[in-house]
């Protein structure tokens, strides 16, 4: 199996924010390709949603354009 992952934090001590996103590009037992997002509060369980793919490089392409836009909205 082949997985690739970014995580990326955004905290905001003002705001009392302390949030993490997890991107990862994986491959199945099958041979599939999906890309899994998990997001929530630092230390705490938090949600995920799979985006299943038909090609390594439409999960990659996936995995940039959710990348991009958390970074554009204070994540690092």
């Amino acid at each position: 199996m082949t997985t690739t992952t970014t995580y990326l934090e955004r905290i905001d001590r003002a705001k009392d924010m302390a949030r993490y996103y997890r991107l990862s590009v994986v491959e199945t037992l099958f041979g599939d390709w999906a890309m899994v997002r998990e997001w929530g509060r630092i230390g705490r369980r938090g949600q995920s949603r799979e985006h299943w793919c038909g090609s390594k490089d439409q999960a990659m392409t996936l995995h940039e354009t959710h990348r991009a836009n958390r970074e554009r909205r204070g994540y690092r």
